[in-house]
């Protein structure tokens, strides 16, 4: 494998591939709490949705049963609108905030009536790709895994239609995330001014819990969360009548980064379906995907020459380069020439900042290279971007990130996320999907 920038060589660090390997797995072992998994036990010490959609890849590699089941544990949380939450209380823990008692979700869970509560939003679709990728790994006509592919696989068609009822009423074509928590990225740029219009007035007291687990520069700022805080209670208020929440939202943003992986969820849930030979499923998500990829074009940037964010309450695109603008590599095809493009801005990203991929432009402004998703990087993005390229044949690009995301773990631990300049680890460590991740680059070095 090859790199254009000095980046540290595998052999040469404490940790040789097999060892690295080794203590991956034992990440996981001790994130595991039997039927899911936690991101990190002080941060995180409950199930996120797309962190048991990337860790169910790492534990397949230890224990295809447990990696599958890792997914059915998520979806049994599924509400009874379609919507798969974005946290599952398991158990109580007072170390991280919101916790259950502030969502008051209650009823709206299938599982309340065991005390088992969730949070009232969502989180990106990747559990079609993630199903795809074990399906792939897997033998479908296996009598015991069969019927669990196909009880996942409703549950994610389920899901997407609900993103089309729910996050895009007016059939616009691509969806809206109502909370910045909804992306995943937190405090990203992208929504600096959505966020200035969503009011404190009402702001109850609250007491943060993660800066007392990770340097307060490393997170989001109390300003960011006076406003995520905030969205709660309007939403709260509503009863988490989702047929209600994208309207009483005063912050709707329309992600390419997260349609890019409804887009391609929709597309692998789609195969996945023929196989299993559901031809119903098999279509709708077919047309949902092809629909939205026509969408797409709507936030396309030409100035830039990358996908931006679109706000759905003004009407307006965004002018701010952030990682989710590279995202629809997922959804395009290698002959389009955007995606041409968008490698490009990948390569010119990691120019400047050769420590895996930037989530923000490293050259912009707003970059911060430590703070959140302002400009560290994420192996999970890494990880999705690898997957779009070797999808389109861009070897040489995909091997550079993916040694570049090696070299981050090998030197700086299986932390939450890292400097892209520097290669430091940053937030919390330990990372379940860190861990995973890098079981996912280390077989992908064998495809190189």
């Amino acid at each position: 494998m090859s790199t254009n920038e000095p980046l540290p060589n595998m052999t040469d660090q404490p940790d040789n591939p097999a060892a690295l390997r080794r203590r991956a797995k034992q990440v996981l072992k001790d994130n595991d709490r039997g039927r899911y998994t936690v991101p990190n036990p002080t941060i995180y010490p409950f199930q996120w949705n797309w962190d048991s959609c990337f860790t169910a890849l790492g534990l397949h590699a230890i224990d295809p049963a447990r990696g599958w089941r890792e997914l059915v544990t998520l979806t049994e949380h599924q509400w009874v609108d379609g919507m798969i939450p974005h946290i599952v209380f398991h158990r109580d823990d007072d170390r991280y905030f919101p916790g259950p008692a502030i969502w008051a979700t209650g009823h709206q869970s299938p599982k309340a009536s065991l005390g088992v509560l969730t949070s009232g939003i969502t989180q990106p679709p990747v559990l079609g790709l993630v199903l795809e990728t074990l399906s792939n790994r897997s033998d479908l006509d296996d009598p015991t895994l069969r019927p669990i592919a196909r009880r996942l696989v409703a549950a994610a068609d389920r899901w997407h239609r609900w993103f089309v009822d729910h996050r895009d009423p007016d059939r616009q074509g691509l969806v809206a995330i109502i909370h910045p928590w909804e992306a995943g990225r937190d405090n990203a740029a992208d929504w600096d001014d959505a966020l200035q219009v969503v009011g404190t007035d009402q702001l109850l007291p609250y007491r943060r819990c993660d800066t007392e687990h990770a340097e307060a520069v490393e997170r989001p700022t109390d300003a960011d969360y006076d406003r995520f805080i905030s969205l709660l209670q309007t939403f709260r208020s509503r009863d988490w009548r989702q047929s209600e929440l994208h309207d009483a939202s005063p912050f709707r943003m329309v992600d390419p980064g997260f349609n890019a992986c409804l887009i391609a969820s929709d597309l692998a849930l789609g195969r996945v379906a023929a196989r299993l030979g559901d031809a119903d499923v098999a279509a709708r998500a077919t047309r949902r995907a092809r629909s939205k990829t026509a969408a797409l074009d709507r936030l396309w940037h030409p100035g830039l020459g990358q996908f931006v964010c679109w706000d759905r309450i003004v009407d307006r695109r965004s002018d701010n380069a952030s990682v989710a603008g590279l995202l629809p590599l997922l959804a395009l095809s290698a002959a389009d020439p955007r995606s041409a493009m968008l490698a490009t801005r990948i390569e010119r990203w990691m120019d400047v900042a050769p420590f895996g991929l930037a989530s923000q432009d490293p050259t912009s402004k707003v970059f911060d290279p430590v703070r959140y998703w302002r400009g560290p990087s994420w192996l999970v993005v890494n990880w999705l971007i690898v997957k779009s390229l070797l999808d389109q044949g861009r070897h040489d690009l995909a091997e550079r990130l993916i040694e570049s995301s090696l070299a981050l773990v090998a030197t700086s631990g299986f932390r939450e996320y890292f400097d892209p300049t520097t290669g430091d680890g940053l937030g919390g460590d330990g990372f379940s999907w860190t861990a995973a991740m890098t079981l996912e680059f280390l077989g992908l070095t064998r495809q190189c």
